[in-house]
């Protein structure tokens, strides 16, 4: 898509891949930040990682279980939370339990049998080795989620004021809900090829939290995340290159400093001042 401007095809592959995963991850952080469910991000990103092991150690296609085993745990949050009557914070994290325990558990057994199987990839991500169809499936899930937040946009602003108050107003929430834990379900199990198991909250969460330091609305923060995800995620596929660094935990990193940036320089932070 890029090849006109980046005539390396390894390093256009990854801009590519890092411009989707930036859109994709950093709408939906928006929605998770403000519905104040984080936590779903590291459930889900390990809710991937257990089926990519899974995949891996039955010889299947590992990004088809990620997303099978993702939406699947997408698809058991609510109903869980509502037999159980917990919070869903309390199934996430029983969620991400069985999870971890279950990708530890095949890693561990495919290593005890020999089968050379590293994690460092699931783990941390690579985006030197990508195919051109999981460059595709990630375009394809980023303007699935740009579609659902223009097409339901006052429905998700609904929610994210107080999900009881939409429920009487006659928004129907679960549906909408469900539907928004099903798109971050699919597409953080296409980003763990590229970012990683570790890796994919960053990408989750620190974008929509740096936009929130200097947006007012929502509409102008599902613009800005994005964009401020896009400009670090391209200057870390450019500095990794350049200066031989590992790219995922590298962009990470430049997250996190532009968030300590972003807090320091936020107009917010200096209205709260001069108001105490």
């Amino acid at each position: 898509m890029f090849e006109f401007f980046i005539p390396n095809n390894i390093v256009c592959h990854a801009v590519e891949a890092m411009v989707f995963a930036s859109i994709s991850c950093g709408i939906l952080g928006v929605i998770i930040a403000r519905m104040n469910i984080s936590s779903i991000g590291f459930t889900m990103s390990h809710a991937a990682f257990a089926g990519a092991a899974t995949g891996i150690f039955l010889g299947l296609d590992s990004i088809a279980t990620a997303i099978l085993f993702s939406v699947l745990v997408a698809t058991l949050l609510g109903p869980v939370s509502d037999k159980t009557k917990m919070s869903i914070d309390t199934t996430l994290g029983v969620m991400f339990a069985m999870s971890m325990a279950i990708a530890i558990f095949f890693i561990s057994y495919m290593q005890y049998l020999g089968r050379g199987f590293s994690a460092s990839g699931l783990l941390f991500g690579d985006v030197i080795s990508l195919y051109r169809e999981e460059i595709y499936g990630l375009a394809i899930i980023s303007v699935i989620t740009i579609a659902f937040i223009i097409m339901f946009y006052k429905e998700i602003i609904a929610l994210m004021f107080n999900m009881k108050i939409a429920e009487a107003s006659g928004i129907r929430t679960k549906i909408v809900f469900y539907a928004i834990l099903f798109i971050i379900a699919v597409s953080v199990a296409l980003n763990i090829n590229i970012v990683g198991g570790l890796l994919i909250y960053v990408w989750l969460v620190t974008p929509a939290a740096i936009a929130y330091q200097f947006c007012y609305n929502m509409r102008d923060m599902f613009i800005v995340a994005p964009l401020i995800s896009v400009i670090i995620s391209v200057f870390g596929v450019w500095a990794g290159f350049e200066y031989t660094l590992p790219i995922g935990p590298l962009i990470a990193v430049i997250f996190t400093m532009a968030f300590a940036l972003a807090v320091i320089l936020s107009p917010k932070r200096r209205i709260t001042s001069s108001k105490s």
